[in-house]
């Protein structure tokens, strides 16, 4: 099978595209004939060795996938052979990618795709949506009604807690860095959105609240000022945040014990599989229904694997903002 995969890491020249042994799938997993996977921030890493992980080399690289289950393995019981699914969780910890024609994702991390929607979407919403759902609700218990704050409302996670949280009838305040990201934010459903560049976050957010604060605090970036973040809270409120692994903020216990507010944090891959099939039922339904629909930035077939990476790397580490949405490579 053709195949973007590297034998050790380093930056995107180390990505190689060529022909590997097609897969077979182990006990509990299915064989998926992969027809679009896309690419995440840990993908990067994990190229990079900035996030170190036992690898077997050849290494296929990302997490997410989407296609049509070609084989399954013994003990599978959840899907037949053609169905379409997809899935992500795939890419870290021992386990290959889905940069290939072919990949043997387990069956627990697998999910069925509603007929009305689009492999591409599929592919390019399951890392980030089944993170933005974990935050929203398994760690921030967001109920209708409230008040949602996310940073970087355009990006892969950013976007999809927007349009979550529109579903779930909250009300969503966004930061971008441009006015063409203001836009997109707007049309994903946040109800203000703020330009971190240029606005006065704080004044902005306590006119918008009157006073009341903010519910949920949806931290996509690296925190670096719990401060002001504790500030803008109502009481009761909850923070999240998933981002950040050297991030060491300054703490203000006094008034966050005060207000009695929460701050949890949380890693996709070591949350239960039930929880994220949870999560994947609930996208799919809001994918189906048109509430939820993916942003993708950018396609490159499989072939072009390592520009790919190159263009995540800008966006990710160099911060370059060429990028609104996902990156999506198609087989």
């Amino acid at each position: 099978m053709k195949a973007a995969f590297i034998e050790n890491t380093g930056g995107p020249e180390v990505v190689r595209y060529g022909d590997l042994p097609t897969p077979q799938p182990e006990p509990g997993h299915i064989r998926v004939r992969t027809t679009v996977a896309s690419i995440n921030p840990i993908d990067i890493y994990i190229r990079l060795g900035t996030v170190a992980m036992d690898l077997p080399m050849p290494f296929i690289t990302s997490s997410d996938f989407a296609g049509v289950v070609d084989a399954v393995g013994e003990g599978a019981t959840r899907f037949r052979v053609g169905d379409r699914v997809w899935g992500s969780n795939r890419g870290m910890l021992g386990r290959q990618g889905t940069f290939a024609e072919y990949a043997c994702p387990h069956q627990d991390f697998t999910y069925p795709t509603a007929a009305g929607v689009d492999d591409a979407d599929a592919a390019a919403g399951a890392l980030t949506g089944i993170t933005a759902h974990l935050g929203l609700f398994f760690s921030g218990r967001l109920r209708a009604g409230e008040t949602v704050f996310v940073n970087g409302g355009t990006g892969g996670v950013g976007s999809m807690v927007v349009q979550m949280a529109k579903a779930t009838n909250a009300t969503v305040i966004a930061t971008v860095g441009s006015a063409e990201k203001a836009e997109l934010a707007k049309s994903l459903g946040a109800d203000l959105v703020l330009n971190y560049k240029t606005d006065d976050i704080p004044a902005m957010v306590r006119d918008f609240t009157r006073g009341a604060g903010v519910n949920l605090w949806y931290e996509t970036q690296p925190p670096t000022d719990l401060i002001r973040t504790i500030d803008l809270m109502a009481p009761f409120g909850r923070i999240v945040v998933m981002a950040g692994r050297s991030a060491t903020p300054v703490f203000p216990n006094g008034p966050f014990y005060v207000k009695g507010l929460t701050l949890s944090g949380f890693a996709m891959f070591n949350i239960p599989a039930d929880a994220q099939r949870h999560c994947a039922d609930a996208m799919m339904a809001w994918m189906e229904s048109g509430k939820l629909r993916p942003a993708i930035g950018a396609r490159f077939p499989l072939s072009e694997a390592a520009r790919a990476h190159r263009l995540q790397e800008e966006n990710t580490l160099g911060k370059a903002g060429t990028l609104s949405g996902k990156i999506v490579v198609t087989m």
